[in-house]
């Protein structure tokens, strides 16, 4: 009866029977990732799929919920079970299972390029929801070319919904989005800003006001919300944080 529950489908998608002697040699990283954690405001955990355990979770509390990062280790897996709202588990199942086919038809060579983005809420111990983006990237490719590890990494989302998922490739302007009642998904292009557009959403992130932003580049307030009227068509976004989001995730600036 396990079969169809997302707990089964999150523990053995990409479950791995076998690592040789060559995945282990040379895999001394995690002082690296505990480098970027300390640089980072995000947090940041590494999965280990050989055993469906946490091998690194940094101490940024968003993820934790309530925890501390040994105690995020020490539950692994069933963090999420813990954490997850039911609805959103399910979500994650499917999600699994479309990512990891997704990259099973890739060429073993182009792997790691590929990183995967999608929105859930975790739920404190407070019992409060909070909404962020996942983002997962492959650290290590076993010798039959599955994933071994993977770098995650957690923060506040933009949107107002779970879903959003999308994967993107290194150097590529593609996305492919997945439709969650379909389980299909599509390739469309990143949302692209004009250069003076982004020029204006780079004086909003250094927090510019309207009039010293309309100053900066000599015209009257009334263009420069007109360019962030466009941002938000563009990026279809409500905001000027969400537009900031959405251009950091889209490597736009």
């Amino acid at each position: 009866m396990m079969k169809n529950t997302p707990r089964h489908a999150l523990l053995t998608k990409n479950r791995l029977d076998n690592i040789t002697d060559n995945d282990v040699s040379g895999q001394h990283y995690l002082d690296v990732v505990k480098a970027f954690a300390r640089l980072s405001y995000e947090s940041i955990y590494i999965i280990d799929y050989s055993n469906m355990s946490f091998e690194y979770v940094s101490d940024n509390p968003l993820f934790l919920c309530g925890h501390t990062a040994d105690e995020v280790i020490q539950l692994g897996y069933e963090f999420y079970f813990l954490h997850v709202p039911p609805q959103d588990l399910e979500m994650l199942s499917t999600i699994n299972d479309a990512g990891f086919d997704f990259y099973a038809q890739l060429p073993e060579p182009e792997k790691k390029q590929y990183s995967i983005s999608y929105d859930f809420h975790l739920v404190t111990k407070a019992g409060k929801q909070i909404l962020v983006n996942h983002r997962l990237t492959p650290l290590f490719l076993t010798t039959e070319g599955k994933i071994w590890k993977s770098m995650c990494v957690v923060s506040l989302s933009s949107q107002q919904h779970p879903g959003n998922v999308r994967i993107f490739k290194q150097s590529s302007n593609d996305i492919w989005q997945l439709n969650l009642q379909t389980r299909k998904w599509s390739k469309n292009g990143k949302p692209a800003l004009t250069d003076r557009e982004l020029e204006v959403l780079r004086m909003y992130a250094q927090g510019l006001s309207i009039n010293q932003i309309a100053e900066k580049i000599f015209v009257v307030p009334d263009t420069v919300k007109y360019y962030r009227r466009k941002i938000f068509e563009r990026l279809e976004v409500k905001s000027i944080a969400d537009a900031l989001a959405q251009a950091v995730n889209n490597r736009m600036i």
